[in-house]
């Protein structure tokens, strides 16, 4: 059978491991040989423990760009940060894929958010199938859009970045005698592009896709984790995936114990033995990651940052959403869950916050629970192992 090497380069977060991990499986189970480089072995260490595959360190861009706007206004800026400045840049990172490659000798690159892994696997002639949510995987055929669609991003800006990062890329590319990019997507796209996400959740709200596109929806682990562990008491049920880098984790966390919510938070730095920042008989801290399809079986809010894989599942279980965005990425996603009525973005909020009243009213009015039980009723049809089925008969359409 053939040998598939899964990758995951650029963003944070678990929700990149927690859509290869199954695929791995899958593909395992259909007789494949599975390897796998990641940008994080530390974090994604429990969570992939089990899955017997060798598990290499992603080749990463370890320095700081000099010269860059303050802030990132499209997914070009976001790879002239990594690297794509210029050409020199990412030599070194291309030459470390290319030998990885090398030695691995797989038969089919699949690449979540991993575009230098791409450009070394066309320098290889070896295909690629990209996958993730809509964020990374941008509109076929155009130019990058803005990130930030609510400020005035002059033209010229986004341009100029698209080309540079262009002109790096395929500066890189040409000593090995293959096609050039054209556009910065498709160094993002591959040369099979495959949108696990929903047109509800889609960052860029692009409508129709191309013909023969089509949308897998979200990947997500439904019973990977801890079984929740829930304070004693009476008051509502309320998830929290938090982190302490969010200036007012712990003034919420404040807010759910005064308004007597029985909290389980997962913050992963109490998880690492940081002390807890708000100590209550009704928050329970979770010492790793909690299994989501649990907790929302009894729930009656999630408050996490908008990673897609944690809010998703709450939505398909007709959980409201509380989200704090920490980064363009979830702003742009937590927007589209507020205009679905499912959730609140506190993003759009004007500091500082009221978090208990806020709270109250989400616990109180019936529309947000309402609506998030009109997305579960949507995709109530939904089987993520089909799913990941659907997605693994695309790899194997493409080995060559």
């Amino acid at each position: 059978m053939a040998h598939i090497h899964l990758t995951w380069e650029l963003g944070g977060g678990l929700g990149h491991v927690g859509r290869l991990k199954p695929l791995a499986l899958a593909l395992q189970a259909r007789g494949h040989r599975v390897s796998l480089s990641l940008r994080d072995l530390v974090q994604t260490h429990q969570l992939l423990v089990d899955l017997a595959a060798p598990k290499l360190q992603a080749p990463l861009w370890l320095h700081k760009a000099m010269g860059l706007p303050p802030t990132i206004v499209s997914l070009a800026e976001v790879l002239l940060a990594g690297g794509y400045l210029e050409a020199d840049g990412i030599r070194g990172l291309v030459s470390g894929w290319r030998d990885m490659f090398t030695m691995l000798k797989p038969d089919l690159l699949v690449a979540d958010y991993a575009p230098t892994a791409v450009l070394a696997a066309r320098s290889l002639g070896l295909r690629s199938v990209t996958l993730g949510l809509g964020f990374y995987m941008p509109p076929q055929g155009q130019a990058l859009p803005s990130l930030r669609d609510w400020e005035a991003v002059p033209p010229a800006r986004l341009a100029a970045a698209e080309a540079r990062v262009l002109a790096s890329a395929n500066a890189v590319l040409a000593p090995f005698n293959r096609a050039p990019f054209r556009r910065v997507s498709e160094l993002l796209l591959g040369d099979v592009p495959l949108l696990c996400t929903w047109p509800e959740l889609d960052h860029y709200a692009r409508g129709d896709l191309p013909t023969g596109g089509r949308w897998f929806g979200p990947n997500f682990l439904p019973a990977t984790g801890q079984a929740p562990h829930w304070p004693a008491g009476t008051g509502p049920k309320v998830f929290a995936y938090l982190k302490s880098g969010h200036p007012d984790h712990e003034a919420l966390l404040q807010a759910l114990v005064a308004e007597g919510c029985r909290t389980l938070c997962y913050l992963p730095e109490v998880a690492a033995g940081k002390a807890p920042p708000v100590v209550s008989p009704l928050i329970h801290y979770a010492a790793g990651p909690v299994s989501l399809g649990q907790a929302y079986e009894d729930c009656a809010l999630c408050i996490c940052h908008g990673g897609e894989g944690t809010f998703v599942q709450a939505l398909l279980a007709g959980v409201p959403v509380l989200l704090l965005p920490m980064q363009v990425e979830q702003f742009l996603i937590s927007r589209q869950v507020a205009q679905s009525g499912a959730g609140i973005n506190a993003g759009v909020l004007p500091g500082p916050v009221a978090w208990r009243p806020l709270l109250r009213r989400m616990l109180d009015e019936p529309g947000f629970a309402a609506a998030a039980a009109a997305f579960a009723s949507r995709h109530r049809d939904f089987n993520p192992e089909e799913q990941v089925q659907a997605l693994v008969e695309v790899f194997e359409q493409n080995l060559v």
